[in-house]
C-alpha cells in the first residue's frame, strides 16, 4: 500500500528543528485517496493513508494534513458528501481516541470530476467537528475557469468567515501555484509567472481581510515562487 514512510524518529528532529526556527508545519497526504471508491479495500486504505499521515503529522508537530478526498465515480454529488462526511468523521474519532488530533484538510480540487467544489469544502468544515478546509485558490481557478480577480477572491474570503466564522479565517490552509486547465480543469501547475493566475490580487485580499494560517507554494520552483510571493505579500499596502 502506498503509504507514509517518514518514522517516528526522523519526525521528531523535523519537528525540534521547525520549533528552534519557529517554522510551522503541515502535511500532504498520499494522492491515492478516494472515499468513495467502488472497492472496499480502496476505502479502507483511502483512510489508513489519511489516519497515517495525521499520527505522523502529530509527532511532529504540523497543523493539519491535506488531502485528495474523492472522485464522483458518477454518483450524485450528495450522495458522495454524505459518505465522504462519514468517513472523516469516523477517522476524526479515531484520532481522537489515540490523542493526535491534528486538522484534517480536504482540498477544494482542481477537475469537475473530483469531490471538492468550494461549497462542499467549507460545509464538511462546519458539519465535522476536526475538519477544516484546504482553499487551493489555482485549484479553484482551474475548476470554475474564474475565482481569478480581487473581487473574486474576496467572495471566497467572505464565504470562509460567513461559514467558519472569524477563527476560519485565522486559521487558513492555502496553496497557491500556476495551473494550466482546460474543459476538464487542471491540466497542471505552472511557475506562477508563467500563468494567468493573478497571485498578487489573491495576497492582496488575504492581507485586506487579515487573513491568518499558512500558505503553500506549490509551483514546480516552488522554493523560488514562495520567496517571490512572500516578498510581494511584505511590500505590499
Amino acid at each position: 500500500m502506498e503509504g507514509v514512510y517518514l518514522n517516528s524518529k526522523s519526525a521528531l528532529v523535523v519537528g525540534e528543528v521547525a520549533k528552534n526556527r519557529r517554522i510551522k508545519l503541515t502535511a500532504h497526504a498520499p494522492y491515492f485517496i478516494n472515499l468513495n471508491s467502488r472497492e472496499e479495500k480502496k476505502i479502507h486504505d483511502s483512510r489508513e493513508r489519511i489516519l497515517q499521515t495525521a499520527r505522523i503529522t502529530h509527532t511532529f508537530g504540523g497543523d493539519g494534513v491535506a488531502f485528495h478526498p474523492a472522485y464522483y465515480m458518477k454518483d450524485p454529488p450528495e450522495s458522495v458528501y454524505e459518505k465522504v462526511k462519514r468517513h472523516l468523521a469516523e477517522i476524526v474519532e479515531q484520532i481522537d481516541k489515540e490523542g493526535k488530533r491534528v486538522w484534517l484538510r480536504p482540498e477544494i480540487m482542481g477537475k469537475p470530476s473530483q469531490f471538492g467544489t468550494l461549497h462542499e469544502i467549507l460545509r464538511l468544515s462546519a458539519e465535522v467537528e476536526g475538519v477544516a478546509p484546504c482553499v487551493d485558490f489555482a485549484h479553484l481557478h482551474a475548476r470554475t475557469g474564474r475565482f481569478n480577480t480581487y473581487n473574486e477572491f474576496s467572495q471566497v474570503l467572505d464565504q470562509i468567515g460567513e461559514k467558519l466564522g472569524r477563527p476560519g479565517l485565522d486559521t487558513l490552509h492555502i496553496h497557491i501555484s500556476g495551473i494550466s486547465y482546460g474543459p476538464k480543469g487542471e491540466a497542471k501547475h505552472l511557475n506562477l509567472r508563467e500563468s494567468d493566475f493573478r497571485y498578487e490580487e489573491l495576497l492582496q485580499a488575504l492581507k485586506d481581510h487579515n487573513a491568518g494560517g499558512i500558505v503553500v507554494c506549490e509551483s514546480p520552483n516552488l522554493e523560488e515562487d514562495a520567496l517571490y510571493l512572500q516578498g510581494i505579500y511584505r511590500t505590499s499596502a
